[in-house]
Order: structure tokens, then C-alpha cells, then sequence
């Protein structure tokens, strides 16, 4: 062991990397213990468990590396893309957990409150924040629930060549929109969204994972903020939302 390495760290979590072991430390016990869970039922290569002790959770790293990170064009292959997908699916099709999931209601009223906080503070044009908002409009229907990832980003994706090696971060894990899951893992990476539906299967729904990338960049855009993270980083959110708001 060489070092520790700060991985990620703000008011509510911080993770530790200690060689090949990492170190998950959270204000809330109830996320480490959904994610022990999560990954005992999923039916997709997720870390290793090496203990817990609240409020620590420590899990082996998983080979290979990141399907992307946000910013950055990927450089995973199109298959590496498509065995996502299907990894993704074979997710959404195993038993629901045992948890409950967000309500479609709280969903629709956290669009509301955000977008109310960057209108008054004008973090955004109005008119970038008021097409968004129009656009997500879309995703708030009711859906059949399955088992979400529920925080599935490409930096949680891990590949080696064309093979999925693991899924970490399972904190948000849940009933929800199967569609929310592939807009997360595409968000900033647009273009690699027919990649993902070729292992994933042709039922998916643009329109709502279009709703969805709109959404979720408009509900997260203050908590990023306020945790000293850039949502004007290049890729990154408020590109998604002035992107959004030329359609």
C-alpha cells in the first residue's frame, strides 16, 4: 500500500481507497445497508463485501476500468456498450427488492422545487431552465417498477474489452423507471444510446430517457452546487440542459 486515496468526500459520504480495498464511510447507515442488499440479490457482477461496520462499508475493487467518466468521449467499445446494456436488463428483469421505491408525487414536486431554487438564482438562463422543465414533463407518468441501480453513472460501470467486470454504488438501489437507469448511464453520452439499446432490447423509450437526462440534470444541478462539485464542467449537466433546451 502506497497511499489512501480520497475517491470522493463531502458532507454526507467520503470514500477511501486503500490498495484494492475501498472504504465507504456515510452519514446514514440505511444507504450501506441497501447497498449490501442490493448487491446480494442483483443478478450482475458487483464488488465484494470485506466487512461492515457501521458506519464503514468496505468492498474489493472490481477489475477493469470505467465504461467513461463525465467530459470525456468514451473510448469503451461499442460492444463494451452493448453488454452494458444487457447487463442493465438483466437487472431490470430479476425480483423487485423488498424496499419501497420513490413515489411518481415526490418525483414531480423535488422538479418543482429545483427548478424554482435556479430560476431564483439564475444559475441558468430562465428560458434554458423553462424548456428543461417542459421536457421532463415527459418522464412524470406512471411506470412499471423494477429493480433500478438507481445511481447508475458511467464512472460506475466497469469494463474489461467487451465484458461488464462490475457495478458499484448501490446506495440508491430500488423499485423505480427502468428508463431512469439507461438515462443516467447515457447522460452526457448521448451518442452512445443506440449502443446501450443494442444489449439492452428495442422496448426502451428515447422520448422518456430524453425527459429523463433533462430531469435528472435539473434536479441535481443545486445539490452539486452546494457538495462543491461543477455541473458547468464540460459534459456535465448544465451542457445536457442547454443542449435540451435547443430542441
Amino acid at each position: 500500500m502506497d497511499e489512501v486515496e480520497v475517491v470522493v468526500a463531502h458532507s454526507q459520504r467520503a470514500t477511501l481507497r486503500v490498495g484494492n480495498v475501498f472504504l465507504k464511510i456515510d452519514v446514514d447507515p440505511a444507504h450501506a445497508a441497501t447497498e449490501a442488499r442490493a448487491m446480494a440479490m442483483a443478478p450482475i457482477p458487483t464488488p465484494a463485501i470485506l466487512w461492515r461496520e457501521p458506519p464503514v462499508l468496505a468492498i474489493a475493487a472490481v477489475p477493469g476500468t470505467a465504461l467513461g467518466v463525465l467530459g470525456e468521449p468514451s473510448a469503451a467499445s461499442p460492444a463494451a456498450w452493448a453488454a452494458a446494456g444487457a447487463a442493465v436488463r438483466r437487472l431490470h428483469d430479476a425480483p423487485l427488492p423488498p424496499w419501497p421505491g420513490r413515489r411518481l408525487d415526490d418525483v414531480a414536486a423535488e422538479l418543482d422545487s429545483e427548478c424554482a431554487w435556479l430560476l431564483a438564482n439564475a444559475v441558468l438562463p430562465a428560458e434554458v431552465i423553462r424548456r428543461n422543465r417542459e421536457i421532463a414533463e415527459t418522464a412524470l407518468r406512471p411506470w412499471k417498477s423494477v429493480f433500478i441501480h438507481g445511481d447508475l453513472q458511467i464512472t460506475h460501470v466497469f469494463v474489461d474489452g467487451d465484458e461488464v467486470t462490475g457495478v458499484i454504488d448501490w446506495s440508491e438501489a430500488a423499485p423505480g423507471d427502468a428508463m431512469y437507469d439507461l438515462a443516467i448511464l447515457t447522460l452526457g453520452h448521448e451518442e452512445r444510446l443506440d449502443d446501450l439499446l443494442a444489449g439492452y432490447g428495442d422496448d426502451a423509450d428515447r422520448e422518456v430517457i430524453r425527459a429523463w437526462w433533462s430531469l435528472r440534470s435539473l434536479v441535481a444541478s443545486r445539490w452539486l452546487i452546494e457538495h462543491g462539485f461543477d455541473p458547468d464542467a464540460p459534459g456535465c449537466e448544465f451542457d445536457v440542459l442547454r443542449a435540451g433546451s435547443r430542441q
